[in-house]
């Protein structure tokens, strides 16, 4: 049964909704500070860019962020509000580097009508009270008190019912409001309003304007010493005070954003619809407004926030593309424009349709969204895990080891690549034709097997085998020194760096050498009481070239220990359990700390924190990667040291936020690996996998791989055809003349992996394309592309027209085969038992293919539903029709073949407003809706009553927080057969604000267990601001709340392995199932997506 659902999001909001800049983190450092609708990010602005220093999620949708700073403070608090009427004040703690919740409280009203143009949430620049306007006709009032506290909040009743927006005004004795709204005649004006706290009233404002321009709608405060407020309409804009009245006409365009650029006020940047950027200039003698000059500085990603940096860098945040960093220029570019994007942060939203896909046919799901709106529309291919792009390979069987080898010390780029097979060790260079060809260096041994070896330095080479240490020139390539095993002894394991060697012979003998200018030195010799399984000396210290700490993983009593060097005494010992021996450890340091990883034979790793002055090991963490033995080896890419682990399931590991992370490679199984850096092929990894030897460069280091396909025009639909290696999307493209605004709507085909345009099929005048479908009907092998239109008429409510039209690809060409006109919007499109399903407004048709006495084809109406709002989501399985309605929930229709005839089986009463619906299996139904709640429904066959039999009982609620618009059933990751999860059926779903999250269905009693491990981390993990998490996840609309039931908020679960040993061990203690297990149950959880 998929009653018992796990929701977790595979790729976190992208779309940016709110952003400013102030001292937050502390009174010298300017921070910027992102908001995601669910997810908040702190940001440092240094010399080198943006620096994260904090990325957490809100148990809420954010509606309001805005920093201030109450009397007395040295740096700035967050104030943030949500959609549910929650707030709270945030602060920074600069000891943990946390964020601390300096109040909260609840601001809803028991009755009120929420207000229709979204809440607004201002604070009065001299910090005496924080405004909302969350309901028609009442402003909400929290007010201060002298010490910055907040005191309990009043609302005050405010006549204008649909208010456009509020701002307080700089530079007032008492807090003023300046109203901009819309009476009953559609007129538009502003009023001001003083606060009276004492009395908790309004009191008629120093000035107001009448009659603006139709379009206005956004306030901007101008600081003093100018005060008053700027008026952005969509024609003109007005500069109002008590003492002044300016105004200049504009471009026609609508104005999203805004930033001020300096303190005083005088400069604004505007950005409006179509992502231009205008530099808003008022023009002052002293503090007397002259006037105001607007001027086009160049094009940006369409902007939902502005906000000015410092030294030119603006921050534009977006919700219809990539967010981007830019840079204003004094000088234009060649093409006139002052913007120079310096990064572009990626956007997913909002995803519109997605589809997946198997591009590589590896057995793994690709998603391909449309993603953007507007110019900035795009297709996205999202694939879990880091891609290699190969360069060059060559067959070699039985790979024992690899190393690269540079040909100098201070030569930027590796020479040689060294092989190792079990009797014989080859040596690879790049040749003038930067192919790998084998060559020789005279110095080194290449009758056995190699061991380990190095770069030294004074131009040296070191090279370890079972019977010596060899030290070769690297220029001349000839043996300076060598040290020889003792007789009957030979070296099991070494490992070196530039001015050290470590290695180990039989019976558990340590042996410790330095390496000067043409000599070996034994410095150091031990004994240790069992077999030494791996060895590493990886400098991670103050000096790059020198280690002052060991590590040794053991035999017989499986345990990793710390040695110091050079005296090899004994520092730290720590015992893994269990049976299986280290067999690989490497001590590493990313983002500043260092780390002791420790690989076993049987794919488990463990990690620990290493403090390099003790030696001593702390918050151990264990993590399974794969089921064969793991080899670990560090490698750097963008400058950044990353390890990889080479086993049957390789990984990359990372860290990011100061937080180890895991991505697997899209490779199969691979042996060895090392870091190849040659001139021909920079930044490269050499690879070494059954039976050849790879060279490749490697992805971002990143869970999800994202690769952008900018169409400059909005793609509303897409699907894939298999036979065809194509997808074809519906989509529109707006272009803007002098005069107005022009939409093309047309259906194109694209090549499955060049991603290029192949093909056009251009729609009619107003009609737009709304559903996309590759399907075959019965009788005829063929593959066609099946689109349903509408005819969206300005005059009409509802369309009255559409077609569906039957495309077939040949030559890489779209040939229309046969089209049917209909009576109205086709929603929705599903391949039924041969034949074609549509939905049509309220309708449900279905349509057979016929042939006709000339061998062409046409789409014939074979019978019909009628009982909907407008049917919007369709899916069907076997006989069943599952409907997601506009506003009537989902319902289930049956095809009755002896009658021909399709009718109602049953449907869910409860009114919800639906998004998407997507059927788990044959009994239970998922639905997404308007109000960001995920719900599933049963369909209830043992019924005793026909009424039982008719009703879809709702099992499952959820609140995701997310505005949901397709469901796919599929998979983001490799489906292993072996692993735990390999079973588990998942749906895919993508989300407005770019969010990709997948829905797994649980066996019960891993449901059970589940259930209870997110009860315990409820306890432990606090939400930011004091949110509750129980609050958050209930489902809630317009008419009822309640409790979430059936789905765990994988999340939260997830979240259980970024806590500290100690806190995992408090949990551990409430489930009575040790930390190890509950490590391995989570992250098993992890692989789903």
């Amino acid at each position: 049964m998929s009653i018992w659902n796990y929701v977790v999001t595979a790729h976190k909001p992208t779309n940016v909704t709110h952003s400013c800049v102030g001292n937050f983190t502390s009174p010298q450092e300017l921070n910027l500070i992102i908001a995601k609708c669910t997810r908040i990010e702190i940001h440092l602005l240094t010399p080198l860019g943006l620096q994260p220093m904090l990325d957490v999620p809100i148990y809420g949708r954010i509606a309001t962020l805005e920093l201030f700073r109450p009397h007395g403070e040295v740096q700035d608090f967050l104030f943030i509000a949500t959609e549910r009427y929650k707030f709270c004040v945030l602060q920074w703690d600069t000891d943990t580097s946390e964020l601390i919740t300096r109040a909260m409280g609840d601001v809803s009203d028991r009755i009120g009508r929420p207000t229709d143009n979204g809440q607004i949430g201002i604070i009065d620049p001299d910090c005496r009270l924080i405004g909302l306007h969350l309901y028609d006709g009442l402003f909400k009032v929290i007010p201060f008190d002298n010490k910055g506290q907040l005191k309990e909040a009043f609302n005050i009743r405010l006549e204008e019912l649909q208010v456009l927006d509020i701002k307080f005004l700089y530079g007032c004795s008492k807090p003023t409001i300046v109203v901009l709204y819309q009476d009953n005649k559609d007129a538009r004006h502003v009023k001001t309003y003083e606060v009276a706290l004492k009395d908790k009233d309004f009191v008629e404002g120093p000035w107001s304007q009448n009659n603006l321009d139709n379009g206005a709608g956004l306030l901007i405060p101008v600081p003093m010493p100018l005060g008053g407020v700027i008026i952005i309409g969509e024609e003109t804009i007005v500069y109002c005070s008590a003492s002044a009245f300016k105004a200049i006409p504009t471009r026609p365009s609508i104005t999203r954003a805004y930033g001020r650029v300096d303190a005083d006020g005088s400069r604004y940047l505007l950005s409006d619809h179509a992502g231009l950027l205008h530099l808003l200039v008022i023009t002052h003698e002293r503090e007397r407004v002259t006037g105001l000059k607007i001027e086009l500085l160049g094009e940006t990603s369409i902007a939902s926030t502005i906000s000015y940096l410092d030294n030119a860098f603006v921050y534009v945040g977006s919700s219809y593309g990539d967010s981007q960093l830019i840079k204003l220029n004094l000088q234009p570019d060649a093409k006139g424009s002052y913007v120079e994007v310096l990064e572009r942060y990626v956007n997913l939203g909002p995803i519109v349709d997605f589809c997946v896909v198997d591009l590589e046919r590896q057995g793994q799901g690709q998603v391909v969204t449309c993603s953007g709106a507007y110019k900035d529309g795009s297709l996205r291919i999202v694939r879990n895990g880091i891609g290699i792009n190969e360069q060059a390979s060559v067959e070699l069987q039985g790979i024992k080891g690899m190393w690269s080898l540079r040909s100098s010390t201070d030569d930027p780029y590796d020479t040689f690549l060294v092989v190792s097979f079990i009797s014989e060790t080859r040596i690879l260079a790049m040749n003038a034709d930067d192919e790998l060809e084998e060559t020789e260096i005279e110095g080194f041994y290449s009758q056995a097997q190699t061991l380990f070896c190095h770069d030294a330095v004074h131009n040296q080479l070191v090279q370890v085998t079972a019977n010596s240490v060899r030290l070769v020139s690297s220029t001349s390539r000839e043996l300076l020194h060598e040290w020889t095993a003792p007789s009957g002894f030979s070296v099991n394991v070494a490992t070196a760096n530039a001015t050290q060697v470590l290695l180990a012979t039989g019976g558990g003998h340590l042996v410790y050498l330095e390496i000067g200018d043409g000599i070996l030195t034994q410095v150091k010799y031990t004994q240790l009481e069992y077999e030494i399984s791996c060895l590493d000396i990886n400098p991670i210290g103050e000096n790059t070239n020198h280690s002052q700490l060991a590590a040794v993983g053991m035999w017989t009593d499986i345990s990793v220990r710390i040695y110091s060097l050079p005296g090899l005494d004994l520092v730290t010992k720590e015992h893994l359990g269990g049976e299986i021996i280290p067999r690989s450890v490497l001590l590493c340091s990313f983002e500043g700390v260092s780390y002791l990883l420790c690989a076993l034979g049987d794919g488990h790793l463990f990690n620990f924190l290493l403090n390099m002055n003790t030696g001593e090991l702390t918050d151990r963490k264990k993590v399974s990667l794969g089921t064969q033995p793991i080899t670990l080896r560090t490698f750097s890419s963008k400058s950044t040291t990353h390890v990889f682990a080479a086993s049957d399931r390789p990984t990359v590991i990372y860290s990011s936020n100061k937080k180890l992370l895991y991505s697997n490679v899209n490779l199969k199984e691979v042996s060895h690996m090392c870091p190849f850096n040659s001139a021909a092929f920079p930044d490269s990894l050499a690879i070494a996998k059954e039976g050849e030897l790879t060279i490749g460069t490697i992805d971002d280091i990143q869970k999800l791989h994202i690769r952008s396909i900018p169409l400059g025009e909005h793609a509303r639909r897409i699907c894939h055809q298999e036979q065809t290696r194509t997808f074809a999307i519906c989509s529109v493209r707006y272009s803007q003349s002098s005069s107005e605004e022009s939409e093309m709507h047309c259906v194109r085909l694209l090549d499955d992996q060049t991603f290029e345009f192949i093909s056009m099929y251009p729609l009619d005048t107003y009609e737009y394309g709304c559903s996309i479908l590759s399907c075959s009907f019965a009788d005829d092998s063929n593959v066609y592309y099946c689109v349903g239109t509408a005819y969206v008429i300005p005059e009409e409510n509802e369309p009255s027209k559409g077609r569906i039209l039957v495309f077939v690809v040949e030559d890489g060409k779209l040939q229309l085969i046969a089209e049917k006109e209909t009576k109205g919007a086709v929603y929705s499109l599903n391949s039924f038992n041969g034949k074609l399903l549509a939905a049509i407004n309220q309708k449900i048709q279905l349509y057979k293919w016929m042939l006709r006495d000339d061998g062409s084809r046409e789409l014939q109406s074979e019978c019909g539903h009628h009982g909907h709002i407008l049917a919007l989501f369709v899916q069907t399985r076997g006989d069943f029709i599952v409907v997601g309605d506009l506003m009537k929930s989902i319902s289930l229709l049956i095809y009755k073949h002896e009658e021909g005839a399709i009718e109602e089986r049953a449907r869910d009463y409860n009114a919800n407003w639906m998004s998407a619906v997507e059927i788990l299996d044959d009994d239970i139904y998922l639905g997404a809706e308007n109000n960001f709640n995920l719900f599933t429904v049963r369909k209830n066959s043992e019924g005793t009553t026909d009424e039982e039999r008719g009703r879809l009982e709702v099992v499952g609620e959820f609140h995701l927080g997310e505005f949901v618009n397709h469901f796919r059933h599929g998979s983001l990751v490799m489906r292993l057969p072996d692993s735990d999860v390999g079973q588990i059926p998942t749906v895919i779903f993508g989300t407005i604000n770019g969010v990709i999250g997948v829905i797994a269905s649980l066996p019960h009693d891993q449901y059970v267990f589940l259930e209870k491990l997110q009860l315990n981390l409820v306890k432990v993990i606090k939400g930011v601001g004091g949110l509750s998490h129980e609050q958050w996840r209930s489902f809630n609309n317009e008419k009822r709340t309640a409790d979430a039931k059936n789905f765990l908020d994988g999340d939260l679960i997830e979240s259980f392995l970024d806590l500290s040993r100690g806190r995992m061990e408090e949990i551990s203690k409430s489930m009575a199932v040790s930390v190890e297990e509950l490590c391995k149950r989570v992250e098993e959880l992890t692989r789903l997506h």
